[in-house]
């Protein structure tokens, strides 16, 4: 791991960590395929990602891959702060850069400062609005609609990236990259969707 390239962290990083935390902080390039962590292993840091896509990911009943999370943008990891294994393994699936928080930087500022403890909760309060939209998400039937509430919830302005392409999103959804291709495909003959380069964009959305 390096240091920060400019010795500065993003903007949401240098607004919610204290000082003795962010000097903690080291960027590291991350190339498509690396594993950054391991279910079953002591957590370590915690990684917040700043370009590329990670995904939390655990081995199903049938042995495929189940995506709990896809980041491009924000924290992996934060939910074993507390653990004493990680819950998923971490993998990259289209290179970028991460930045690694040590765990015991942030245990230690959680407990003596009570300014940070609150920005913390805050934090994960949107953690947890995310998360029923995905709960609400899966409980949908159609592929359709469960691929259009994703791009409004996770997207900007109706337009959402497609990362690692549309096979680890189908991960996410919880559905065949058959089934997704299918969908797309649908969406995009009754123009409700439409694909332009690596970015799915709603109908209707610009």
């Amino acid at each position: 791991m390096t240091d920060t390239p400019d010795g500065r962290l993003p903007a949401p990083l240098r607004k919610l960590l204290p000082a003795a935390v962010q000097a903690r902080c080291a960027y590291s390039a991350c190339t498509r395929g690396a594993l950054l962590f391991r279910q079953g292993s002591k957590p370590a840091h915690m990684l917040y990602v700043t370009g590329g896509e990670v995904v939390l990911q655990r081995l199903g009943r049938q042995g495929e891959a189940v995506v709990l999370q896809r980041s491009r943008h924000g924290f992996v990891g934060e939910a074993s702060l507390d653990s004493a294994r990680y819950h998923c393994d971490a993998v990259v699936t289209l290179s970028g850069t991460v930045i690694a928080i040590p765990m015991p930087a942030i245990k230690q500022a959680l407990a003596a400062d009570s300014a940070f403890a609150g920005r913390w909760i805050a934090m994960l309060n949107q953690e947890v609005k995310r998360l029923r939209a995905q709960c609400e998400r899966l409980s949908m039937r159609g592929v359709k609609e469960r691929l259009l509430h994703l791009i409004e919830t996770e997207g900007a302005q109706g337009s959402l990236p497609l990362g690692s392409g549309l096979k680890s999103m189908a991960a996410e959804l919880g559905v065949t990259h058959e089934a997704l291709y299918r969908a797309v495909a649908e969406l995009e003959r009754n123009g409700r969707l439409r694909r332009q380069k690596n970015v799915l964009v709603a109908g209707g959305a610009r």
